[in-house]
């Protein structure tokens, strides 16, 4: 039953994301906001709000930091996947695109967070000023940084010729919210479902939030990149997945802050550091294909982001 259950608000996650989406890609072509900025922010703000409740949830209700550091790192490694798909399926008119700026430099300040976990679980900046880890300050200040970068773009004009369908822009905005809304509180409930499914199978609360958490809170990632490369909305979708891994490490320092008195930085479990391996080393080979996409490797490099996630599964 549990599963039945499982399935059932992991594909209500899905449809609440894709109409966000949606919604979000009509306010884009109504505004003077560039793509990357909608996407890196708005977009991977909202499709991360299923990591951001179940981190807290994991936290805060069930004491389980293991659960939501397994949920952010295999989120993010989960997202590279689904982009290097995607890359694949629409390869010849994705090659064609021209790749905003910032999304290199988010790229990088996302490889720089890695680096910052590496060094946290090292000892390095495993230091605590009133119960909030250092590494948390920092990873803070690296999205501050991103988010400074994506907004700095100049954006298109606002497309006269833009339909709203029957909606209006206000009445898109209303609905953008509610799918936003659901998106919370399915994302609460899909928490305890991990927690009793982890609980039955005495699985380690790394593996538990990166399979059953990870996977579940990038679905709305995956099915909004999804309608984003069908629409042809290269630089939204891309946005969209460097932003949301972005702000999964927020997530992660906002639960450290607000798990008061204990660490969320949980490493006991053998598959975080595969994780944090293997999602480290997509993030580079991501960086690789954008920063020259005219190489040799240029259809290697997708295949080798997806063998990191297996090879994260099977090792």
């Amino acid at each position: 039953m549990i599963y039945a259950v499982y399935l059932i608000i992991a594909a209500s996650v899905v449809w609440c994301s894709i109409r966000a989406s949606e919604y979000v890609d009509i306010m884009e072509k109504h505004t003077t906001l560039s793509g990357a900025f909608i996407g890196g922010v708005v977009l991977s703000a909202v499709t991360s709000l299923p990591e951001l409740f179940t981190s807290l949830t994991s936290t805060m209700l069930l004491d389980k930091p293991g659960l939501a550091i397994g949920n952010i790192l295999g989120s993010n490694i989960f997202n590279c996947a689904m982009l290097a798909v995607f890359i694949i399926i629409y390869y010849r008119s994705f090659s064609s695109f021209k790749i905003s700026k910032s999304h290199i430099t988010v790229t990088i300040t996302v490889a720089a967070v890695y680096a910052v976990l590496f060094l946290n679980m090292a000892g390095i900046l495993n230091i605590e000023y009133f119960s909030i880890n250092i590494a948390s300050v920092v990873i803070v200040a690296h999205y501050i940084y991103g988010v400074f970068h994506m907004s700095g773009e100049n954006g298109a004009e606002p497309e006269p010729s833009a339909s709203l369908g029957k909606l209006s822009l206000k009445e898109v905005k209303r609905r953008f919210a509610l799918a936003a809304v659901g998106l919370v509180l399915l994302s609460i409930i899909l928490t305890y479902l991990t927690d009793g499914i982890a609980t039955r199978h005495h699985l380690g609360e790394g593996l538990a939030g990166a399979l059953f958490l990870g996977v579940a809170t990038s679905l709305p990632e995956a099915a909004s990149t999804m309608m984003l490369f069908r629409l042809g909305s290269y630089n939204i979708a891309v946005g969209n997945i460097i932003g949301s891994n972005l702000f999964n490490f927020v997530i992660l320092a906002f639960a450290d802050i607000t798990y008061i008195g204990k660490g969320v930085y949980d490493y006991s479990d053998p598959k975080t550091l595969n994780l944090l391996i293997f999602g480290a080393l997509a993030n580079l080979i991501f960086l690789r294909l954008i920063w020259n996409r005219k190489v040799r490797l240029r259809w290697l490099c997708p295949i080798l982001i997806i063998a990191c996630y297996l090879a994260f599964l099977l090792i």
